[in-house]
């Protein structure tokens, strides 16, 4: 079911310079009354990357086509159009040529600001639990919300694994990013002071009062490349 427009958003209009797939994203967004922000928290990729995809003659690779179709409640094949197709995911292949690298701090740090889902694991009353949820990177800190009875919220005082990542399964490429640090709640007042009022709303909806600081004790990432 389509998620109903939000009349407190406006969307920005397409740019006649994007290409056909920016065309019909951009339409489809502003369908379900969503900021350029809000798709790409729900597809796990930073505005700007959707900006450039909307006014640009972009083509998007598989995976990220994917993400995005999920994060408007639609298909790749309808956001390609007529003609395209995309190949659905499925087990990965070891490519023809690929190199594991590790990842530089300033890198990992780049990709882990631009996104905004990733996973938390924490150990609870019933054992451990890895979780998705959405977060923004503050002061190079990691800042999230979490209902007080939720698995995140277990974080609070104790050493954590935060996790983000982007794997393409078609084309057999992707990276991770691992964050292991000791994780705090924060008072409302510091975290408006960090991340402001707009982040009250967090996607998944539902109550979230409490707020957590995962300040890094280190940032590793690696990268499959194909050659």
């Amino acid at each position: 079911m389509s998620e109903p427009a939000r009349p407190d958003v406006t969307a920005a209009p397409p740019s006649g310079g994007g290409g056909d797939v920016g065309r019909r994203v951009a339409r489809r967004r502003e369908r379900l009354g969503l900021s350029r922000e809000d798709v790409a928290a729900r597809a796990g990729t930073a505005p700007g990357c959707l900006k450039h995809l909307e006014e640009s003659p972009a083509a998007p690779g598989a995976g990220f086509l994917l993400r995005l179709a999920a994060a408007l409640d639609t298909t790749a094949a309808e956001l390609q159009g007529p003609g395209g197709a995309v190949r659905p995911s499925g087990p990965g292949r070891e490519a023809g040529h690929p190199d594991l690298v590790e990842l530089g701090p300033g890198e990992c740090h780049d990709l882990l600001s631009a996104h905004g889902v990733g996973r938390i694991s924490v150990s609870t009353s019933w054992g451990p639990a890895v979780v998705p949820v959405d977060y923004r990177v503050v002061d190079d800190a990691v800042v999230l919300r979490a209902a007080p009875d939720a698995s995140p919220a277990a974080a609070a005082g104790s050493e954590v694994a935060f996790e983000v990542d982007h794997i393409d399964e078609t084309l057999s490429e992707g990276w991770s990013v691992l964050v292991v640090g000791r994780a705090r709640q924060l008072t409302e007042s510091e975290a408006v002071r960090l991340v402001g009022r707009e982040y009250h709303r967090p996607w998944p909806g539902g109550s979230r009062e409490m707020w957590l600081r995962l300040d890094p004790g280190s940032i590793t990432g690696r990268r499959i490349r194909v050659r």
